[in-house]
């Protein structure tokens, strides 16, 4: 596993450069024919109500990605995090104290830092998300209580997205947009393999170590050994895909 970028905190731009930067994607749009779809990154003061906004801001130069996200329940979610500095563990009895997160898990050491399971109740943006069916893209990146976010949508969509955002913090910037073909970001997997995921990764068949074998896993939901194989393949060769499948982005 390669380790996480060391992206810095830069100055969130103004609001003028960014009414220009929208001004202008909005004239190209009118001249594209065709469905495209935006692709923004946000740049977010996350708010200190939330676990992930009050440790970044209190350790600020603790640098966190968040690697991937999964439905736990409907208002639960599970993610593994990469946060820097200090040994394995050495962050997972702070972070359990915060009164929106439910478990910590210390996976492994990485680079400079460690990788965390940490099951939580879900922040509003994902009720958004799921309202809108958009893709969340990974990693998340967060320092200084600044959240770096990928918004993958069309105009409509980006537009909700942007609002919900500033409805929850008063410091928030685009600072890069870019177009692609909408087919190439729509997500792979039905909601059955979704649902297979959330209960594969709470049950930490997915850990290191292995949290539960597959015969264990298999007798928890009630199927054949064979079958919960064959889907966890399946779901495996689709994200493998996804991940390799080259972009058409434009700058």
């Amino acid at each position: 596993m390669n380790r996480p970028s060391r992206d810095a905190v830069r100055r969130l731009p103004g609001r003028g450069e960014e009414a220009s930067r929208l001004s202008g994607l909005r004239a190209s749009e009118e001249q594209e024919p065709g469905e495209r779809i935006f692709l923004a990154t946000l740049r977010v003061q996350i708010p200190q109500d939330l676990w992930f906004g009050r440790f970044s801001s209190q350790h600020r130069s603790v640098r966190v990605e968040v690697l991937n996200r999964t439905d736990l329940t409907e208002h639960t979610s599970i993610s593994d995090h990469w946060i820097s500095g200090g040994p394995p563990g050495a962050w997972a009895e702070e972070i359990a104290a915060y009164p929106d997160v439910l478990r910590v898990e210390s996976l492994a050491a990485v680079g400079e830092g460690c990788v965390y399971r940490i099951t939580y109740r879900n922040p509003p943006v994902v009720y958004t998300y799921r309202r809108l069916r958009l893709p969340i893209q990974f990693p998340l990146r967060l320092q200084n209580g600044v959240l770096t976010w990928e918004v993958i949508g069309r105009r409509a969509e980006f537009d909700e997205v942007l609002r919900f955002a500033r409805s929850r913090s008063s410091a928030v910037s685009v600072s890069s947009i870019r177009r692609g073909p909408l087919r190439s970001h729509l997500p792979l997997l039905t909601e059955a393999q979704q649902r297979l995921l959330s209960q594969a990764m709470a049950a930490g068949y997915f850990a290191v170590p292995r949290g539960i074998t597959l015969t264990e896993l298999a007798r928890e939901l009630g199927r054949s050994k064979s079958g919960v194989s064959e889907a966890l393949a399946l779901i495996e060769k689709k994200l493998l895909e996804s991940a390799l499948r080259p972009t058409t982005l434009l700058p």
